[in-house]
């Protein structure tokens, strides 16, 4: 079945990320989708073949603007560390701006199957190949240690931004979010040095 594209594509998608936020994947049914879009269940399946697949392309779709958006930021930074602080930046205040985004992401993503999980793997590796290239960019810089293993570098960048956004999404008392990327930024930045 060709994918559609198009207004009411984008609405069922900002529908689901509200319900699955609301509800959780799982509780979800595909008509609580459909009357949050302000659709019939039927105009869903014309645009998706199951739930499964309106979570996918949500998270494709989702992860393919927050790479291309923070390529085009990163390419006004001067060197390594200001693009880590940037890559920081970008994903707390990102999700800070877009809390039920956040808990999709933060916590339905995390107790789907394996079929999903393959689905949204390759986005997400997208944005592991830009942190990646940042290291290796301050290796070259002199900015990072040279011996400094990437991929792991990367693991730890990643996990660490990760970890505080989903103590954030956990946490019942609101705190701000942004406010964390200068403490973040220093240790990370300490610790690849």
């Amino acid at each position: 079945m060709a994918k559609r594209s198009g207004e009411k594509h984008d609405v069922i998608l900002d529908a689901a990320v509200k319900t699955f936020a609301q509800t959780g994947y799982h509780r979800t049914r595909v008509s609580d989708i459909a009357r949050e879009a302000g659709v019939a269940d039927g105009t869903v399946y014309i645009y998706f073949e199951n739930k499964e697949d309106i979570l996918v392309t949500l998270f494709q779709d989702l992860m393919l603007r927050f790479v291309e958006d923070l390529c085009c930021e990163l390419m006004q930074c001067r060197d390594a560390n200001e693009k880590l602080k940037k890559i920081i930046t970008y994903h707390l205040t990102t999700l800070a701006n877009r809390p039920d985004q956040a808990k999709v992401t933060q916590i339905e993503l995390r107790q789907i199957d394996q079929a999903i999980n393959e689905g949204i793997s390759k986005p997400l590796k997208g944005y592991f190949y830009v942190i990646e290239e940042v290291i290796e960019e301050g290796k070259k810089q002199g900015l990072y240690r040279r011996n400094l293993d990437t991929r792991t570098a990367r693991k730890v960048v990643f996990g660490g931004i990760d970890e505080v956004v989903t103590c954030w999404v956990m946490s019942k008392k609101r705190y701000d979010l942004p406010a964390l990327s200068e403490p973040i930024f220093e240790l990370l930045a300490r610790g690849l040095h």
